[in-house]
C-alpha cells in the first residue's frame, strides 16, 4: 500500500444521512468530485496513475467526468485498498482518516484540515494537509484545497469543473498549473498562465478545479 492515507482505518463512520437522502448525496458526489478524492487517497495527481493501477481504460474514467458517473465499485476498491474512510470517499463529507475526529469542541469549530499539495513540473504532489481557520474559506466552497506554486498559493474548489472565465487548475495533456481564462464564441477559450498565452477548445483540456482565492508574499 502506498496511498498517503496507508494507515487509516477503513470502518465507516456513523452519517447523518440515511436511506434515500444518504443514496442521494453518493449520486450527487459522482464525476470529478469523486475521482479527485480517490486520486488524493492514492496519492496520484493524473487520472493515468490511476487507470494504470486498476487497469481501467482513460476513455472510461473521461465518462465518469462526462457523465457525472459515480464508480462504486472503484470507490470500494480505493477504500479497502488505501484504508480511507468509504464515507468520505463516496460522499466527501467527513474526513479521510478514521482517527482524525471530525471537530466537536468548540474551539475546534473554526478550524479545518483541507488536503495540500505542491505543484513541481506540472505534478500536484501530496504534502499533507493545511490546518486553516473556516472563516477563511469562501463560502460556498464544499471541497476546497490548498495548492503552493513557486511565487503563489491558491485555494481550489474541486467540486468545480464546469469551465468559465476566471482562474482555473487545469489538466493539459497530463501537465497541472494554474492558468486564467477567457472563453470564446465556438466553444474556445483564450488559456493565459506560466509564461504562456493560447487559445484550444474547451474540450481539449480537463478542468480541475475552479481557483477561489490567491495568496502571494508581500515581502
Amino acid at each position: 500500500m502506498t496511498g498517503e492515507f496507508a494507515n487509516a482505518n477503513v470502518s465507516p463512520p456513523k452519517t447523518p444521512l440515511q436511506g434515500k437522502a444518504l443514496y442521494e448525496q453518493i449520486l450527487s458526489s459522482g464525476g470529478k468530485a469523486v475521482l479527485r478524492r480517490m486520486l488524493d487517497a492514492y496519492g496520484f495527481s493524473t487520472q493515468k496513475e490511476l487507470g494504470d493501477l486498476l487497469g481501467i481504460a482513460p476513455g472510461t474514467i473521461s465518462t465518469w467526468i462526462r457523465r457525472d458517473f459515480f464508480p462504486g465499485d472503484v470507490v470500494v476498491t480505493c477504500a479497502l485498498d488505501t484504508g480511507v474512510s468509504l464515507a468520505w470517499l463516496a460522499t466527501g463529507k467527513g474526513t479521510p482518516r478514521q482517527h482524525e475526529s471530525a471537530p466537536s469542541a468548540p474551539d475546534d469549530d473554526a478550524i479545518r484540515l483541507i488536503p495540500r499539495y505542491v505543484l513541481k513540473t506540472g505534478k500536484l504532489q501530496s504534502a499533507g494537509e493545511w490546518k486553516v481557520d473556516a472563516q477563511f474559506i469562501p463560502q460556498g466552497v464544499h471541497t476546497p484545497q490548498l495548492v503552493e506554486g513557486s511565487a503563489a498559493c491558491w485555494l481550489v474548489d474541486t467540486d468545480v469543473t464546469s469551465i468559465s472565465n476566471g482562474r482555473w487548475l487545469l489538466d493539459i495533456d497530463g501537465k497541472n498549473d494554474i492558468y486564467d481564462v477567457a472563453l470564446l464564441p465556438g466553444r474556445r477559450m483564450q488559456v493565459d498562465g506560466g509564461g504562456l498565452q493560447f487559445q484550444c477548445g474547451v474540450d481539449e483540456v480537463t478542468p480541475c478545479g475552479v481557483v477561489v482565492l490567491t495568496m502571494t508574499p508581500s515581502l
